[in-house]
């Protein structure tokens, strides 16, 4: 309660440009920044931007309230009931919120972008503490992002997104800290006791070919159940949920990149120099362009099962005094089926036609070939993602004016292998059958067009190369926190605390991997049985991307089981030591992170002609960082087995060691001024920093295990790396004109500093040598005036120097196969090794939120906002090379939500939007590329009916409109992939006792 003091005579337009003018000198003098209030504390200073919730009305109201009185800026989601969240996927519930987009992964939203900012730089809370993140790579993983499909949505109290800096809060979010809230048994006054069940139908699942193909009908359960006692001193709350999911997802891409050159530039995968009678529009000599690799068309089946538990005692042994134990687990199993069909460029014989201008992509891009591989594999994965924290919270009122908060736990992330055939398989099968292919990439779905091969034959198939990785990701976070508050007087107060963090970090890979890659090199296609080789098309399972019912259309493939192939593999071998993954781990990379950090906040509320109110902080932070390692020393001599293959061998390891270390001090200052009853200003500065990812500052060393003509590629971290730092300014001014009615307008701007750059120089390691560029190769390339062509010198070495040193011809299998092994005398094998550091460049990015809700006296309502992100950030599309000062992620989003409510029925549709992002930035010489997704929106309805005030039933529908997903890397012609999804309907039941 505000008491009454002497107020300076001004106006309230005065008193709003003040506020103004000192939120500007602040900047300027680089003020101290805005400081609020910690997690835990947050319930007296929240402020929800309520999305439709059951419970619509009342929900809203509160919700206003909360965001009219916080301090800063921050953005919510809650559930009216416990166990009745507005969706069923807790990133896809963030995503209503201004500024906050998704990454979804095969149709459901995982990862979250704020404000411009990638996943690794949101920060997520359980009840306030640092949560651990966990993901699987195809090598050793480096995310510190929070997968929210992780968590079900009905264990969820409440979303809180802090878009503003504060001293309270553990640093790391630098679009947002995100409060992931639990239900407690003393925030309920009665015993709820609820059980629900869904049934869910996931088109995508019924959309793949037989062997990927789906339950069409997944069971989802739930239960609650939380109490306390008469008394008030002791409550308990239990939760748990199971749920199965069948889906999947047709995907057309070019996985292995595109190779980009300018001009005349020669190397291999340059077009021919000069004038072209096969290529139309060839580019100019100052233009960019670029080539694809390959072109792959994949079917993919996904069964998962994800049980989330969470068990909560509180005790309030005397009045004054509040203990919570809680333990929170979820998990996740994966069985993943994959089957593909794909043609490879080897940049000969190239023609087409290119797109006019710079950068130019291929409108259509082809090659001669007669007898090329027509390659088709197949995997299985089984995966598992575990989450677990334990914690311990003591709330204590010391005296009216002074109480104390004690918060520990400890939390840990795991995803792995959950069999022994690893995270990363595939089989390769191939039909050497292919004649000239070209791809038309003009339309939304590529066309691929292969000439000669007539109707495919079993018995043409045989077996290639495979590859059974395996990677583990462990994260664990042991925090401790202890904070106060003083009550200074009515007007005032002070919070302070301090907060020791330490994160272990281990990331992990191995890889088992046979480079059998050719024809007859496995037994040939005697080897492999027919009857395992199932005849199909491939345009049917991409109906909805236009473009795919092309005539021209290359329309076969074969469908086969993993086992049936597997089983014929070890037949053929003898054996399954290389068909399964090893868990010796030789890349093994552990980071520890200590943190201390200490914080200070001032608040004050005050009248200046309009009521004011201040949060003025700062928090000072050490962080130490050790990361041990162990490293795979390659053999000396790389082998040449096929014409862009050049495995690597390696043989023991060694242990290394690297440290680093940084401070900080992050100020912070949050204003607000409440021009009328209805209309309230807001300014807000402060420091934040995102730490970087794990693989930059691991110790280690990493060699990737297969090399090409062109050289090798490696990595290695860097412990010395600092944060990224921003400073960030916001203004947002809200007008709430009616009950449950306002809308609200906010700016804001993030100053970027120390981006963490990564780097790619060129060095031998360990001596390693290659027969490329080495005598035989020179020699062969002369005297078969082989142009470079690579398998024009590999038949010329094993006709003519089928004896030399190092040259193991197999004539029995094919002119150009065999095996050609580096000598002392050959080049060093150059590899492009990433690194990364500081750079020196700084950086903005700014936006608009724009907010607006209403509701109806009839039960009607609607809310919707825009977000307008900008950047210097950008990737130069006509610039060649690897960029890495650009910022992943950003990019305008936006959302429509109506919805009625009445006392038995409710519905509620809502349209979420986001604009064109960058996704991924691809390194490299000639592979550096953007990957971006293209605008994407998708509505989503549900609709609830309460039987009675026990029984309540529930349909939703998500992606009711059945979108697709594209991908393009410089032009919309450069194809990265295209991604048939489906619809996902779920019809259920709650009953509550």
């Amino acid at each position: 309660m505000r008491h009454p003091r002497p107020a300076l005579r001004m106006t309230r337009l005065a008193a709003a440009s003040g506020l103004l003018f000192v939120g500007a000198a602040a900047q300027a003098q680089n003020a101290p920044t805005v400081g609020t209030v910690a997690p835990q504390a947050m319930a007296s200073t929240t402020q929800l931007e309520t999305v439709v919730v059951t419970g619509i009305r009342r929900s809203l109201e509160s919700s206003v309230n909360l965001k009219r009185q916080a301090s800063g800026l921050v953005d919510g989601i809650v559930a009216e009931d416990i166990g009745k969240f507005p969706d069923t996927n807790l990133a896809e519930s963030l995503s209503r919120i201004s500024g906050v987009s998704i990454d979804r992964n095969n149709g459901e939203g995982t990862r979250v972008t704020v404000r411009g900012m990638g996943p690794d730089f949101n920060l997520v809370l359980l009840n306030g503490r640092q949560m651990p993140g966990a993901s699987i790579d195809s090598s050793a993983p480096a995310s510190r992002s929070f997968d929210f499909s992780n968590l079900a949505s009905d264990g969820v109290a409440a979303l809180e997104v802090y878009k503003t800096s504060r001293a309270a809060s553990p640093t790391g979010g630098m679009g947002a800290t995100i409060n992931v809230r639990t239900p407690r048994p003393f925030d309920t006054k009665e015993t709820i006791a609820q059980v629900g069940v869904k049934f869910v139908n996931d088109e995508s699942a019924s959309r793949s070919p037989g062997e990927q193909k789906g339950k069409s009908v997944t069971p989802e359960l739930n239960g609650i159940y939380s109490t306390q006692t008469a008394d008030g001193m002791f409550g308990i709350a239990l939760i748990g949920t199971y749920q199965e999911r069948d889906s999947g997802y047709n995907q057309a891409t070019v996985p292995n990149g595109w190779k980009s050159w300018v001009g005349n530039e020669g190397g291999w995968g340059a077009l021919p120099a000069g004038p072209s009678t096969t290529i139309k529009n060839r580019p100019g000599p100052t233009d960019l362009y670029s080539v694809p690799q390959n072109i792959n068309y994949a079917f993919v089946g996904i069964h998962r099962e994800r049980l989330n538990g969470q068990l909560v005692l509180q005790a309030r042994p005397v009045k004054d005094v509040t203990a919570t134990l809680d333990f929170v687990m979820s998990e996740q199993k994966f069985t993943q089926r994959r089957n593909d069909i794909s043609a490879w460029f080897n940049y000969g014989g190239q023609f087409g036609e290119f797109s006019q201008g710079s950068p130019s992509s291929p409108l259509i891009y082809g090659e001669g070939f007669n007898g090329a591989d027509l390659a088709m594999g197949t995997s299985r994965i089984n995966t598992k993602n575990k989450n677990r924290s334990v914690g311990l919270n003591l709330k204590w009122k010391a005296t009216d004016a002074l109480s104390f908060d004690f918060d520990a736990h400890r939390s840990t992330a795991t995803s792995g292998a959950a069999d022994d055939l690893g995270t990363a398989v595939t089989m390769g099968t191939a039909a050497f059958v292919r004649g000239n292919t070209f791809v038309d990439f003009s339309n939304k779905f590529p066309v691929m067009n292969i000439a000669g091969t007539g109707t495919l034959s079993p018995a043409s198939m045989e077996l290639q190369g495979t590859v059974f990785g395996n990677s583990y990701h462990r994260n664990q976070v042991s925090q401790v926190q202890a904070r106060g508050n003083w009550k200074i007087n009515a007007d005032s107060s002070l919070d302070f605390g301090l907060t020791l963090t330490e994160v272990d970090n281990r990331s992990a890979f191995s890889n088992v991997q046979r480079d059998t890659w050719g024809a007859n090199i496995a037994g040939g296609p005697a080897a492999m049985p027919d009857n395992i080789f199932k005849l199909d098309s491939i345009s049917k399972y991409f109906e909805r991307i236009p473009g795919s019912g092309d005539s021209r259309m290359f329309n076969q493939m074969f469908n086969f089981n993993f086992e049936d192939l597997r089983a014929a593999a070890i037949k053929q071998l003898g054996s399954d030591a290389l068909l399964k993954a090893s868990w010796d781990f030789v890349d093994d990379f552990r980071t520890k992170e200590t943190s201390e950090a200490l914080f200070g906040q001032y608040n004050l509320a005050w009248d200046w002609g309009v009521p004011m109110d201040a949060a003025v902080g700062v928090r000072y932070e050490r962080t130490k960082v050790h990361s041990p390692s162990t490293e795979k020393i390659p053999v000396a001599a790389a082998a040449w087995v096929a014409d862009n293959e050049v495995p690597i061998s390696f043989s023991g390891s060694r242990s290394a060691s690297k440290d680093g270390k940084y401070d900080y001090v992050l100020p912070s200052i949050d204003l607000s001024a409440d021009l009328t009853n209805d209309t309230k200003l807001r300014f807000s500065y402060g420091h934040s920093i995102g730490r970087p990812g794990w693989n930059a500052i691991q110790g280690g060393q990493r060699i990737n295990q297969l090399a090409r003509v062109d050289g090798g590629e490696a990595s290695v971290g860097n412990p010395n790396l600092r944060p990224l730092h921003s400073r960030n300014l916001d203004f947002s001014a809200e007008h709430y004109y009616a009950k449950s009615s306002y809308v609200a307008a906010s700016y804001f701007r993030k100053s970027l500093k120390d981006y963490n750059e990564g780097i790619n120089e060129s060095v031998s390691l360990f001596d390693v040598r290659t027969p490329i560029g080495g005598a035989l190769y020179n020699e062969a390339n002369t005297a078969g005036n082989c142009a470079g062509n690579t398998n024009c010198i590999r038949t010329w070495i094993f006709a003519n120097r089928a004896t030399a040193p190092g040259v193991a011809a197999r004539p029995d299998l094919g002119p150009a196969i065999g095996t050609i092994t580096a000598q002392p005398t050959d080049p060093l094998l150059m590899f492009k090794r990433a690194n990364f550091v500081n750079n020196t460049r700084r950086s903005t990015i700014n936006g608009i939120e724009l907010n607006a809700q209403h509701t109806f006296s009839n039960g009607f309502g609607v809310s919707a906002n825009f977000t307008k992100v900008r950047s210097d950030l950008d990737y130069d599309l006509a610039k060649k090379g690897s960029q890495t000062d650009v910022l992943v992620g950003m990019g305008d989003s936006g959302n429509l939500v109506g919805f009625y409510e009445n006392e038995t029925f409710s519905v509620r549709a809502a349209y979420n939007w986001r604009g064109k992002f960058l996704v991924a930035n691809y390194g490299g010489a000639e592979g550096a590329q953007p990957l971006y997704v293209e605008p994407y929106g998708q509505w989503d309805v549900s609709a609830g009916y309460n039987f009675n005030k026990h029984l309540r039933f529930q349909i939703e529908a998500i992606n009711l409109t059945d979108e697709y997903t594209r991908t393009h890397l410089r032009t919309e012609h450069q194809l990265g992939g295209v991604t048939q999804l489906g619809r996902r309907i779920m019809v259920g039941a709650r009953y509550k006792f």
